[in-house]
């Protein structure tokens, strides 16, 4: 990966608002990357820094491993699963069209 793509999804990652969350794949449509593992990558070796809390898997889930924390964050923000599923038909970052976040962005 390129650090022009590199910093493009972190960009992405940061303007999730709190209260909203997004998907690896909604990351990486926005972004441009070619694949959502690209996103989780990301954040694995240099998200620290970024809220990686509001970024869930496909199905509205976090990763096991990170799944009470990421949750409690989520809560303290207002994002309330049910279970340990998020409703992203609820809660899912719409993107305001006029910002201009990169390629690729689709809502």
């Amino acid at each position: 990966m390129d650090d022009e793509l590199h910093e493009r999804v972190r960009e992405v990652i940061a303007s999730v608002p709190a209260g909203s969350v997004a998907t690896y794949g909604d990351i990486a449509s926005v972004s441009g990357a070619p694949s959502p593992r690209l996103i989780g990558r990301v954040l694995s070796e240099d998200g620290h820094d970024l809220p990686w809390h509001r970024i869930l898997r496909a199905d509205g889930t976090p990763a096991p491993h990170l799944l009470d924390e990421q949750l409690q964050r989520l809560r303290e923000e207002g994002v309330l699963p049910d279970g340990q599923r998020v409703d992203l038909r609820k809660y899912r970052w719409r993107r305001d069209p006029d910002d201009d976040a990169g390629p690729g962005a689709l809502f």
